[in-house]
């Protein structure tokens, strides 16, 4: 599990690109902040009764991004077989 925390780490610390705008919410944002979730719970960061919404909110945001990425994998298929 360390192993894969610190990868994770490495990840959200490499930034694709500079944004153009500082307000603006990303795809990567919003994976940062799932491996942020899993780090910080990880390391006992939450109480026991804030499990059950940090939970919730973790499934939530994976869920997002799991059909985020799907879509992006079909779009992508779709355009190198047209």
């Amino acid at each position: 599990m360390t192993d894969q925390v610190e990868q994770q780490q490495e990840a959200v610390q490499a930034p694709d690109a500079p944004k153009a705008d500082a307000n603006e919410l990303t795809i990567n944002d919003l994976n940062a902040m799932k491996v942020i979730i899993d780090i910080a719970s990880s390391r006992g960061a939450f109480k026991p009764n804030e499990m059950v919404a940090v939970g919730q909110t973790y499934n939530k945001l994976s869920t997002f991004l799991d059909a985020v990425s799907k879509q992006a994998e079909s779009q992508k298929a779709g355009a190198t077989g047209a």
